[in-house]
C-alpha cells in the first residue's frame, strides 16, 4: 500500500512543482508586461520610487533566472517519462515527439508574433529536437554535457552587462518610445513597434542567435532527463533526506551568487556570477520544494492548488499573456509602467491565485486543459488525445508522469 501512495505522490509532486514554477515565472513576466524586455531594466525612465527599486533588485536575486530553469528541468524529466511510455506502447518516439515539438514550435510562433515578444514556447520547441539527441545518453554522460555547456555559456556572458539607462542612446530612446505605444496605442500600433529592433543586430548575427539559443537552454533540460532516469521523485518520503541536502547546498549557494552578480551587475564578472548562480538556486528551489511537498498529505489544498495548475502548465502560461497584455497594454487597461513592481508582484500573486482556483475547478471536469488537449492530439496523432496501444505495455509500478508541457 506504502509503494501505491508513494507513485501518487511522485505524479503529484512533479505536477506541483510545475505549478510552484509558474509561480515565480508570472513574477517575473510581470516585470516584462508592464516596462517591456528592455524597460525593465531602465527604471529609472519611469521614475520608479526607491521601494520599486529595492524590490527588482531582491526579484533580480530571488526570481530571475531561476524558476525558467525549473520549467527546463521538469520539460527534460516529462520528455523521458513521456518517450518511456510511447516505447512501452509499441509505438516509435521519435515521430510522436518530432510532431510534439512541432506543435510547440507553432504555438511559440503564434503567440510571440500576435500576443507578446516574451515567449518561451518556440525556443521550447526548438530545443525539443535538440534534445532527441540526448534522451539514449547514459545519467553520467547527460551529467557531463549539462556542467560542460553550462560553465562555458556561463563564461560566454563576461562583459555582457545588463542595459542601462543613458548607457545606450538609442537604446534608451527605444524604452522611452515604447512608454507612449505600449500604454496608449492599439494593437495594431504595439505590433508594429516589437516589429523593431534597436540593437540593430545583423542577420547573420541573428542566425547565429537563434543556432545557439537550444546549447544555452540545455543544460537543466539534460539534467531533468538524468533524474528522470535516475528515478528521482519516484518515493517522495524516502527521498526526503536527498531534497534537504539538495536545499541546504543550492539554495545558499545560488542565493549567494546572484546576490554578488547583481551588486555587480556593471562589472564584468557580475554577469558570470547570475549566469552560474541562477540555474543553482533553481535546483535549490526544486530541492526545498520537494521537501514540503512530501510532507503534505494528499488532500492538502497547498498541494492540489500547485498541483492544478501544474497538469494545466500550458493553458495557464498562456492565459497569463492574454491577461496581462489586457491588463497593460493599450488595447485593454493601458496599465504599461504605471503600476510598479511592488504592486506588480502582489498583481502576479493574486493572478495565478485565480488560475490555481480556475484550474481545480476544470479539472473536476475534464482531465486535461484547452491546449494541453491540442499537444495530446498531436503527439498520439489520435483526435480523442488518448494514447493508441500497438502491443500490451509491460506492467511498470510507476504511473506515467504528466507531460502537457
Amino acid at each position: 500500500m506504502k509503494e501505491t501512495t508513494d507513485s501518487v505522490n511522485r505524479i503529484r509532486i512533479i505536477d506541483a512543482i510545475r505549478g510552484f514554477s509558474l509561480l515565480g515565472i508570472l513574477i517575473c513576466n510581470i516585470l516584462i508586461f508592464q516596462y517591456g524586455l528592455y524597460g525593465k531594466e531602465m527604471l529609472d525612465l519611469f521614475h520608479a520610487s526607491p521601494t520599486d527599486i529595492a524590490a527588482h533588485n531582491i526579484l533580480l536575486v530571488a526570481a530571475e533566472g531561476s524558476f525558467m530553469p525549473i520549467f527546463m528541468f521538469l520539460f527534460g524529466y516529462s520528455l523521458f517519462k513521456l518517450r518511456e511510455r510511447l516505447e512501452q506502447s509499441g509505438l516509435k518516439p521519435w515521430r510522436a515527439l518530432t510532431r510534439r515539438f512541432a506543435l510547440l514550435l507553432g504555438v511559440g510562433l503564434l503567440h510571440a508574433t500576435l500576443l507578446w515578444d516574451g515567449d518561451i514556447l518556440l525556443p521550447y520547441g526548438i530545443t525539443g529536437f535538440v534534445l532527441l539527441l540526448f534522451v539514449n545518453r547514459k545519467p553520467k554522460t547527460l551529467l557531463i554535457w549539462a556542467i560542460t555547456l553550462g560553465v562555458l555559456f556561463a563564461a560566454a556572458s563576461y562583459g555582457m552587462n545588463e542595459p542601462s539607462a543613458g548607457a545606450d542612446p538609442k537604446l534608451t530612446d527605444y524604452v522611452q518610445r515604447s512608454i507612449p505605444v505600449f500604454s496608449e496605442g492599439s494593437y495594431a500600433d504595439i505590433i508594429k513597434f516589437r516589429g523593431e529592433d534597436p540593437l540593430d543586430i545583423p542577420k547573420a548575427g541573428l542566425v547565429l542567435v537563434a543556432f545557439m539559443v537550444p546549447f544555452m537552454l540545455l543544460p537543466m533540460f539534460l539534467l531533468g532527463i538524468a533524474a528522470a532516469k535516475k528515478g528521482w521523485f519516484h518515493n517522495p518520503r524516502q527521498e526526503r533526506t536527498a531534497y534537504q541536502y539538495g536545499a541546504a547546498v543550492f539554495l545558499p549557494l545560488g542565493i549567494l551568487l546572484k546576490s554578488f552578480g547583481v551588486g555587480l551587475s556593471q562589472t564584468q564578472i557580475g554577469p558570470v556570477l547570475t549566469q552560474i548562480g541562477g540555474p543553482l538556486l533553481a535546483l535549490g528551489y526544486i530541492s526545498a520544494f520537494a521537501f514540503l511537498l512530501s510532507h503534505l498529505s494528499k488532500a492538502s489544498f497547498l498541494l492540489k492548488a500547485f498541483e492544478s495548475v501544474g497538469r494545466l502548465s500550458l493553458t495557464n502560461y498562456l492565459m497569463q499573456s492574454v491577461i496581462c497584455t489586457t491588463l497593460f497594454y493599450g488595447y485593454g487597461l493601458g496599465w504599461f509602467g504605471k503600476v510598479g513592481v511592488m504592486t506588480g508582484t502582489l498583481l502576479a500573486i493574486v493572478i495565478y491565485a485565480l488560475q490555481a482556483y480556475a484550474s481545480t475547478l476544470l479539472l473536476k471536469r475534464v482531465k486535461h486543459g484547452p491546449f494541453e488537449m491540442l499537444l495530446r492530439i498531436g503527439t498520439y496523432f489520435s483526435l480523442n488525445g488518448k494514447l493508441k496501444l500497438r502491443t500490451v505495455p509491460k506492467p511498470t509500478p510507476d504511473p506515467p508522469v504528466s507531460a502537457d508541457l
